[in-house]
């Protein structure tokens, strides 16, 4: 191909993404003239901050992201991760963590489109395409961000426009988020993608791992015996575990159980020595420097705090 022509088809495909851009962008607005959190059908998320956000500690489940407008700031661990109209991020297992818009305006509100990654059709997609299983992917880390192309842009913006005719959406967002789940797979993050199919490998037994410390978190940890149970050693269950989540076991533990006594005090009125209770701390004092240590306030200040932000 000619060198002037490449340049040609560069400029259309570079104007063909802004327009697709601006379309998703003015979609999500339209679905969402106010600010907060909607889900148009099962899976399928918006958001919609007209400001920049503090901090907000969050449990993320397996899902692809796109912001149509807008930029975040995402940390896994002590990863920071930035991404933007011009990059995608994706979640492949239950973690930590901390996100906080750092570019919003009500002229121009961050926009964000989420759709729930479903294990069963990241197998049958990988399956029935005939992708292999790579090499070395269990030191793939749960979540990363990667440049948005041209053609998984495309597929997002068409799963969006089905919105607006719920019964196309019925028929046809199925075969949609096939496509979007293959080029996820054949792109960037393939090898991330792979942590959602029911292989074997490593990156499976993470899974399995962070499934077992979610469901136990209020309770002593013996990483022996979970280690034991997964078939590994000590040392290799630690190595894989940090590699895949950016945490050790007892870091990712102590993550889940301050934000869930949090929870608690926030939207059950517990006191603090009963929601540190709660969790699996025996020693109040311990609860409460960790909590400061990881939201910045003791737990009284810091609910407070929170309880003011949503009455003002």
């Amino acid at each position: 191909m000619m060198p002037k022509m490449r340049i040609v088809l560069s400029e259309q495909r570079a104007r063909r993404m802004e327009g697709d851009r601006e379309e998703l962008a003015d979609r999500i607005a339209r679905a969402m003239p106010r600010d907060g959190h909607i889900e148009p059908q099962p899976g399928l998320h918006f958001r919609r901050h007209s400001r920049p956000t503090e901090r907000v500690h969050v449990v993320c489940h397996p899902s692809f992201c796109v912001i149509a407008q807008g930029s975040k700031d995402v940390v896994l661990g002590d990863e920071t991760f930035r991404y933007d109209p011009a990059h995608y991020l994706i979640a492949t297992m239950a973690v930590p963590l901390v996100g906080e818009v750092v570019e919003a305006s009500p002229q121009r509100p961050y926009l964000n489109f989420r759709l729930v990654l479903d294990p069963s059709v990241v197998t049958s997609v990988m399956v029935e395409s005939g992708i292999g299983q790579p090499r070395g992917e269990a030191s793939v880390k749960a979540v990363d961000v990667s440049p948005l192309d041209a053609n998984l842009l495309d597929a997002t913006l068409r799963l969006v426009r089905l919105i607006d005719t719920p019964g196309e959406y019925r028929a046809l967002s199925p075969l949609v988020v096939r496509e979007i789940v293959y080029r996820l797979l054949t792109g960037a993050q393939g090898g991330r993608m792979r942590h959602l199919a029911t292989f074997g490998g490593q990156s499976h037994r993470m899974v399995r791992a962070v499934g077992k410390l979610r469901e136990n978190f209020d309770k002593p940890l013996r990483i022996e015996a979970v280690a034991r149970e997964l078939g590994m050693s000590v040392s290799g269950f630690h190595a894989h575990f940090k590699a895949v989540t950016a945490m050790s076991p007892l870091q990712f533990q102590k993550h889940l159980r301050l934000q869930e006594a949090r929870r608690l005090m926030l939207s059950e009125n517990l006191d603090a020595g009963e929601a540190g209770y709660r969790v699996g701390y025996d020693d109040q004092s311990h609860f409460s420097r960790d909590y400061k240590r990881h939201f910045g306030k003791p737990p009284i200040r810091d609910i407070e705090r929170l309880r003011e932000l949503a009455t003002a």
